[in-house]
């Protein structure tokens, strides 16, 4: 894990110095590909599942090493081919997680989050899950585990994979010639990204194109189709961990509600979106007729708020980095109250920008949950061995706060609150 954290020192700023470069490019360009509170929501969701994946809040029910320790039966010795071998292994094994978890109901919940924004940029890339907790297709890789890959292997070259399939999530990029027969390209990913019925459920490679060609997945990007962006059954707020299990909700209360035993089992894996006959018409759900006609999800802010919002982001980014280099000398306890303050912060923080009555709740928690933590400990993650009068200068910022989140709640636009976005119903 502490090898992965000194990975994160590097890429999360790499990253961002990519969407910064997009930005300027795009406005160069005069395309608008990006909305600052649908950039703050993307990237919120960003720490948010990399504060999940550092802290392994993630159940494993067979882990992969044990695979290997009862099935290998070859063993590679030459190094290069151990990694190659592993790569396509691990692009297969993500060609098929990724196609069921846009097929089957269930799994969906586990894949929405990268899809909810409407936008189609570098900061969505960074829209991933913290609804995985548990670890379900660990039975894909047993081809690897027959070939006797080791575990450390696997841990190598997964966050390569992962992070090698940023740079195609952008507008900018036309296609690419012969590239288009082998690698995903952005042609490709914009085509799977979009919700129109030409390119629904198309293009789930990961890194090599064939998979989709090879399956019967694969649609190019059309001229005269301009790709719309989202999802089908809106999300319409910018809290990423509202989004992570808006439809694991409904999915739960379809259950409920069914009269038929049979309907209350198999809604988990029927076909994403399906729902029993007699509640599509008792409980229906807001989705998209007319993908060209589709209004994206605004909420009324500021200016203002726009910039508390990024002061916001950019101040939890430097929490969480440096509570991950700095957890290793805490207790269990205080790490476990870092953990739920900076889930309770990119929660109050996102529910401030659809200004819905959560935020100022959620905000009053983190709030006494911060004056506890450094009122128990006597310090903010170490920050004194780094800035003289860090005490004073975090209180200072947890009162400055919750005075600015219950100003914009209820001062500087009172007539513009919107209702709680979650429906709360069974």
């Amino acid at each position: 894990m502490e090898e992965y954290i000194q990975i994160l020192n590097y890429a999360i700023p790499a990253f961002l110095m990519l969407i910064g470069i997009e930005f300027l490019v795009s406005k160069a360009m005069k395309k608008n590909v990006y909305r600052g509170y649908d950039t703050v929501a993307s990237l919120s969701s960003g720490l948010s599942n990399i504060l999940k994946d550092v802290l392994g809040l993630t159940i494993i029910i067979i882990t992969y090493s044990f695979l290997v320790k009862h099935l290998a039966i070859f063993e590679i010795k030459t190094m290069l081919w151990l990694v190659i071998i592993t790569f396509i292994i691990e692009d297969f094994i993500g060609y098929w997680v990724h196609r069921f978890e846009h097929i089957i109901n269930l799994f969906w919940n586990r894949h929405i989050i990268h899809h909810s924004s409407e936008e189609f940029n570098l900061a969505c890339a960074l829209r991933q899950p913290i609804s995985t907790t548990v670890a379900i297709f660990t039975f894909f890789y047993i081809p690897a585990a027959f070939l006797g890959i080791p575990a450390e292997v696997i841990a190598i070259v997964s966050p390569i994979h992962l992070f090698a399939q940023f740079w195609y999530h952008t507008r900018l990029i036309n296609k690419l010639g012969p590239i288009e027969h082998i690698l995903v390209t952005p042609s490709h990913h914009r085509v799977h990204h979009a919700i129109n019925d030409e390119y629904l459920d198309k293009n789930f490679s990961q890194i090599f194109i064939i998979w989709d060609k090879l399956f019967g997945t694969f649609q190019k990007e059309l001229d005269d189709v301009p790709a719309v962006y989202g999802v089908k059954r809106p999300s319409n707020t910018w809290n990423p961990i509202l989004i992570n299990y808006k439809h694991l909700w409904l999915l739960v209360k379809d259950a409920w509600r069914a009269e038929n035993w049979f309907d209350k089992l198999r809604i988990w894996f029927m076909p994403t979106g399906w729902r029993p006959a007699e509640l599509i018409e008792k409980f229906p759900v807001d989705s998209i007729k007319d993908v060209y006609k589709m209004e994206k999800y605004q909420s009324p802010n500021s200016s203002p708020l726009l910039i508390w919002s990024w002061v916001q982001l950019l101040l939890h980014l430097f929490f969480m980095l440096l509570f991950f280099n700095k957890m290793g000398s805490f207790s269990n306890s205080t790490n476990i109250a870092y953990t739920v303050f900076l889930f309770l912060s990119i929660f109050a923080f996102t529910s401030l920008m659809d200004r819905t009555i959560l935020a100022p709740i959620v905000e009053s928690i983190k709030f006494a949950l911060g004056i506890f933590i450094m009122y128990t400990t006597g310090t903010w993650m170490n920050l004194g061995d780094l800035i003289p009068f860090s005490n004073i200068i975090v209180a200072g910022y947890f009162i400055i706060s919750i005075l600015l989140t219950f100003y914009f709640m209820y001062v500087e636009s009172r007539t513009e609150m919107k209702p709680l976005q979650v429906d709360t119903t069974f």
